[in-house]
């Protein structure tokens, strides 16, 4: 008798799906984090493209004038480039002592915390991450 009321029961117990709910937290405890950091990652290439065709920019410039950009008032510069679409870092020519040498940088918040991503690019072409806003923990 209780063979055929145990075969008619079907499905899990209680004790199955918290062991599953468990399991599922776990993996998204250890994906997410990861996720979010690829994420921000990912934002970064913006950036480096942008400081890339600066970098041509400036080439272009130095090579029709023999100077590099200069910074006038108000912190722009004679080069003619501008960033298209929304932008999720603000773009500057640093100043520079001689004409002969130029530093661009790229500046944004790219996970919303109090830390700024900071990218600088120079007429070598060295591009340097000197602040990075990707957390590596």
């Amino acid at each position: 008798m209780l063979l055929k009321l145990r075969k008619k029961a079907k499905g899990f117990t209680l004790i199955e799906l918290m062991i599953v709910v468990a399991i599922i937290g776990i993996l998204a405890a250890i994906a997410i984090p990861n996720f979010l950091r690829y994420q921000a990652k990912s934002k970064q290439s913006e950036a480096k493209a942008n400081l890339g065709a600066i970098f041509t920019s400036e080439t272009s410039y130095k090579a029709e004038k023999d100077t590099y950009t200069q910074r006038v008032s108000g912190g722009v510069t004679v080069l003619d480039w501008a960033p298209t679409g929304t932008t999720r870092y603000v773009y500057s020519v640093l100043d520079s002592l001689t004409s002969t040498l130029f530093t661009a940088e790229a500046s944004g918040n790219i996970d919303n915390d109090a830390t700024l991503d900071v990218w600088r690019i120079d007429q070598m072409r060295t591009l340097t991450n000197t602040q990075n806003d990707v957390t590596t923990g």
